[in-house]
């Protein structure tokens, strides 16, 4: 299997250069209660990084340099890092929307309560990720009874007010395929999501997001082991679509990992490829100049195939 992102852009005659940042996206860390077949970062309960408060301050301190418009804060799961609360309370004030991913699961437990209490007095938006509306598929990716938790939350969510039409409280869903396939078109599935979990749930939500699973990490070796790799590269380098790359997020996006380096996104985090080609920690810089190259390799045709990840 031999692919070159980078020869896919030049054969359109494409650059990928950063446009202006105005997205902060904060990897807190590797820690997670699940260990999800379509993880690109590996995380799971034997990992150990997490961000500390004072890379968390370092972190705060740029946000004020730079003046993002949004912060996104993932994980890992985010609920499990000491001082959370901190970076939730500091970050909001400088941001126009701070936004909190989850896997739903842990913010069932009743010692999270505070946590969700914050997060709705602070206005910060929940992302969950919720891959089906159908138990086994859902299972199936991210582990035995967590699909029961997560609409065990998503009613507790629309019961603070999270979700509901004209609510500011903003919940959004993201789902990933459950295999080795693209992801149907975004208008679609949210449709059917919202039938399925108004009808037989009572469930609402605000926006529903799909994206293609990013061959990296635990969902890379999954593709190796299963002999889906070489089929799953293929498709998506044919489904390459160059009216995506004015659009994608990492041009506009500078991602934080949980020790303090700075890469172009949580994917390049993913496969070491850091912002600039070399490892600039976050008190280091000063701005996010434009036209600065992105990093790339074949992991980036999941961004650009179809209608990409925007």
């Amino acid at each position: 299997m031999v692919m070159k992102f980078q020869k896919t852009l030049s054969g359109h005659q494409l650059l990928l250069q950063r446009g202006d940042t105005n997205t902060l996206q904060i990897n807190v860390g590797r820690l997670c209660n699940l260990a999800c077949r379509h993880c690109h970062v590996d995380a799971g309960p034997g990992r150990s990084e997490v961000m500390d408060r004072t890379t968390m301050s370092d972190v705060i301190d740029f946000a004020g340099r730079c003046r993002f418009q949004m912060a996104d804060i993932t994980g890992g799961a985010p609920e499990l890092v000491p001082d959370l609360a901190y970076l939730l309370q500091e970050l909001r004030p400088l941001v126009d929307k701070l936004i909190l991913r989850t896997n739903l699961v842990l913010l069932l437990q009743n010692r999270y309560a505070p946590l969700l209490d914050l997060c709705k007095e602070l206005g910060v938006a929940i992302t969950a990720s919720f891959p089906s509306t159908n138990a086994n598929q859902a299972d199936s990716q991210r582990g035995e009874g967590v699909w029961q938790d997560s609409i065990a939350m998503l009613n507790h969510l629309n019961a603070i007010g999270y979700g509901l039409p004209g609510s500011r409280l903003e919940l959004n869903l993201v789902a990933n395929p459950t295999g080795a396939f693209m992801p149907v078109a975004q208008c679609q599935a949210e449709k059917k999501f919202r039938t399925d979990l108004a009808r037989k749930w009572g469930i609402q939500f605000t926006n529903l997001f799909t994206f293609a699973n990013v061959p990296l990490g635990r969902f890379y070796r999954w593709l190796e082991q299963s002999g889906n790799l070489t089929h799953y590269m293929d498709r998506l380098a044919a489904g390459f679509n160059p009216a995506t790359i004015n659009g994608l997020m990492c041009r506009s996006l500078i991602s934080i990992s949980w020790d303090g380096t700075l890469y172009d996104c949580d994917f390049n985090q993913a496969a070491d490829l850091p912002y600039t080609g070399e490892k600039i920690h976050v008190t280091s810089v000063a701005d996010l100049p434009t036209g600065t190259p992105i990093a790339t390799d074949d992991h980036c045709y999941a961004c650009t195939a179809g209608a990409g990840f925007t």
